[in-house]
């Protein structure tokens, strides 16, 4: 099958060349290859302003961010072996990386699926799909996810704000099975349910595993502050490693039913106390109380979504960061994270030494913190390499 071509104008293949994956609308030659002559999803064969084939994309003329390439190779078929293809070698990594099947297994372009997330609970596979594009290969891919997988069920969570600006329909479908409303999944020795219905993006944040096994060498017979706890994935973990006492601090008590629960899967109820309340208020009334803890976790949701955002979101992180370090015993641990990919991680150092300098508070980082393997990095594309944190110690 021929496909449309769409030229780049002059010097602006340098991106593609380097590696990327995407492609922006000012970058169109727009008098060779209008790009209101495609319709949003549509297969492309990419060339430089010089007429050389630079892959297979697929694009949409109604974004600013127009085009993603699948392939470098001209000659290459979008269909379902070319997603089995994509799909085993993703598998064959996570598969070196864990002894069981609870991860993140695909991570758009770093595994050659741009607009494609796809989280495994075991027999279930949960996915976003958020672009026109990789939204019209959907039948290829349930194809080749059942071919290479074999899923019993697999439910979409297309309820992503990402969908609308490509002019996608927002919501929650099932693609196979009848997907369970929780989801079983383990991790780190422990066990958890996750609502891949209603929770957060899948409901899981595998990204953050090695964070938690890490911090659990950190809090034998301490008491630990979890803020943002959401359902529980660090202070569950914090208190089956052995903490005295955890208090898990969420603004979401749907999130926190469910926290108490995964805490009497693994067996620490007796150990976890919960708050159901927005953190920053509750931080200011832990510390009017001159409350002190010794390991405190502050791990927020993305308060740089946008580049225009920096600002507000910047002095969000400064706050809850000082707001942590005033709370924080002597000789205590602070573990400070971010996913705003806005931020960058010297950024988020800035904002811990500035936390530091203004509550007295001297912090030394310990260890850097990044998501995990099964959520990789490509080299050439800085927006995969998102995830950044530190364990630091108040001495």
């Amino acid at each position: 099958m021929t496909l449309p071509t769409l030229r780049l104008q002059k010097n602006q293949d340098r991106r593609l060349q380097a590696g990327h994956l995407w492609i922006y609308n000012n970058e169109i030659n727009n008098t060779l290859t209008p790009l209101t002559s495609f319709t949003p999803g549509e297969l492309v064969q990419v060339e430089a302003s010089n007429g050389k084939p630079l892959g297979i994309a697929y694009v949409n003329p109604k974004t600013l961010l127009c085009g993603r390439l699948l392939t470098r190779d001209p000659n290459e078929t979008i269909d379902t072996d070319f997603f089995i293809r994509r799909i085993q070698a993703a598998l064959t990594l996570r598969q070196k990386l864990f002894a069981k099947p609870y991860y993140r297994l695909v991570y758009g372009e770093s595994d050659g699926l741009p607009g494609l997330i796809m989280d495994q609970f075991g027999e279930t596979l949960v996915g976003q799909i958020n672009t026109a594009g990789m939204d019209l290969l959907v039948p290829h891919l349930l194809a080749a996810l059942q071919e290479v997988i074999k899923p019993k069920n697999i439910l979409w969570r297309n309820d992503s704000s990402y969908r609308v600006v490509e002019g996608l329909t927002e919501g929650v479908t099932i693609g196979l099975g009848t997907p369970p409303e929780l989801c079983r999944l383990e991790e780190n020795d422990c066990l958890f349910d996750a609502d891949i219905w209603h929770g957060q993006k899948t409901g899981w944040y595998y990204d953050h595993r090695f964070a938690r096994a890490r911090l659990a060498h950190y809090v034998k017979d301490k008491t630990v502050l979890d803020l943002f706890s959401y359902t529980g994935a660090f202070g569950v973990q914090m208190a089956k490693a052995g903490a005295s006492h955890v208090t898990c601090v969420d603004s979401s008590g749907t999130a926190l039913k469910l926290l108490a629960h995964n805490a009497q899967l693994n067996k620490v109820e007796s150990k976890i106390t919960t708050l159901d309340s927005d953190v920053f208020t509750a931080l200011a009334d832990l510390k009017n109380q001159n409350k002190k803890f010794d390991v405190i976790i502050a791990d927020p949701p993305a308060f740089i979504k946008r580049k225009k955002d920096s600002a507000a979101g910047t002095q969000a992180y400064l706050r809850v960061n000082e707001l942590a370090a005033s709370l924080l015993a002597e000789n205590g641990v602070l573990l400070s994270a971010s996913c705003s990919m806005h931020l960058s991680r010297d950024e988020l150092l800035d904002v811990i030494r500035r936390a530091s300098l203004k509550t007295g508070r001297s912090l030394t980082v310990l260890e850097q913190l990044h998501q995990a393997p099964d959520h990789p990095v490509d080299p050439a594309i800085e927006e995969t390499n998102y995830l950044k944190g530190f364990i630091l110690g108040r001495s």
